[in-house]
């Protein structure tokens, strides 16, 4: 549950991000929104890898 919770944090920081970089035209926060897209994508890798384990090891066990 903690990736997941990271996870919302990555987003939860975008929406400024979101807001200055439309909103207001700054195009610093655009290169921000980028980078934790970059992250969110990193992160969402690991989440699904870590799934992929899990369903490989209850497979193994039997269940």
């Amino acid at each position: 549950m903690e990736k997941f919770s990271q996870l919302h944090e990555i987003l939860e920081t975008m929406k400024t991000d979101i807001e200055k970089f439309y909103d207001k035209g700054q195009n610093a926060a655009g290169t921000r929104l980028r980078k934790s897209l970059n992250d969110l994508r990193k992160k969402s890798a690991e989440i699904r890898k870590d799934i992929q384990d899990e369903r490989a090891k209850r497979k193994a066990e039997g269940k």
